[in-house]
């Protein structure tokens, strides 16, 4: 065997040992079946509330599976404050709250700290293009992200997480734990690790194009992702960066809103009659390459 080959194999078999510890590191940890229950029936018990905050993601384009971030942070209940003073389903600091306009008093308003926790988390996406991450933002705050990042020199989750307190790493596994109960972790971890990783954006630092405006138009099961971005002249993990949930969207209801900068949305508009023709000429109307 030449020297070369060796080292073809070694890398390749590294590689793998490294994507099956990724995986391992950002599995459920408790997937007892107590557990389980105990996630479905704080849920069950809720279904109002659920069915709000569920309804409320979708409006932003966001998943169902968020709807955990409330069921960990306070079991869905409004008038719960934490030791360090955060309040209400979506345990809101003060800071926190102020910085999208949401009143001290309105914390426990589960309507109004709902559309805030939409928006915060729709902030946090764009910024970090993955689930993992946005909840782990969304305990510890933006700062912290930016200097574990930093500290570790790099964008995974996986190799930054050592820098960041007990309680946040905690708060991500029982997200986990809870996503595992609702049958929804391969979801959130589904772009974990991916591509779209290489986008993530430090809070002063990077290019600033993931952080551009972002124009909305409404299109149904009949475009094709692929040939959006073909038309576009933009990578398909980048469109869908932008649209994270679009693929199950249109799967599923047959219809979805599609977000793209500014800049191109007037491209499409322009093309919009072109690609659907080929979306429908050329076949498949969700699938990505």
């Amino acid at each position: 065997m030449t020297p070369n080959f060796k080292n073809i194999i070694l890398t390749a078999m590294l590689l793998m040992c490294s994507h099956l510890m990724n995986a391992q590191f950002l599995e459920a940890s408790d997937t007892s079946e107590s557990s389980v229950k105990r996630y479905k029936s704080i849920i069950n018990a809720n279904k109002d509330i659920v069915n709000f905050i569920e309804y409320s993601l979708a409006e932003k384009g966001l998943p169902k599976h968020l709807r955990n971030l409330a069921l960990i942070e306070s079991h869905f209940d409004s008038n719960i404050t934490s030791g360090a003073g955060a309040v209400g389903i979506w345990q809101f600091m003060t800071a926190h709250a102020n910085q999208y306009g949401l009143t001290q008093q309105n914390r426990t308003d589960i309507y109004k700290s709902t559309k805030t926790a939409a928006i915060s988390l729709t902030k946090l996406y764009k910024k970090y293009n993955n689930w993992v991450t946005v909840v782990a933002a969304y305990n510890c705050g933006e700062g912290n992200i930016a200097k574990a990042m930093a500290a570790a020199n790099s964008s995974q989750y996986h190799i930054f997480s050592k820098y960041l307190p007990t309680e946040t790493i905690n708060h991500v596994k029982k997200y986990l734990n809870a996503c595992f109960a609702t049958g929804e972790l391969q979801s959130v971890l589904s772009n974990y690790n991916s591509s779209r990783m290489n986008t993530v954006f430090f809070v002063n630092g990077g290019s600033g194009k993931n952080n551009s405006q972002l124009a909305e138009t409404d299109i149904n099961a009949g475009f094709n992702i692929n040939i959006i971005a073909d038309e576009l002249d933009v990578e398909v993990d980048k469109l869908l960066s932008w649209n994270p949930q679009i693929t199950e969207e249109l799967k599923q209801n047959g219809e979805s809103t599609l977000y793209l900068p500014t800049d191109l949305m007037p491209d499409f508009l322009l093309r919009k009659t072109k690609i659907l023709s080929r979306s429908i000429k050329e076949g498949s109307t969700t699938n990505t390459k």
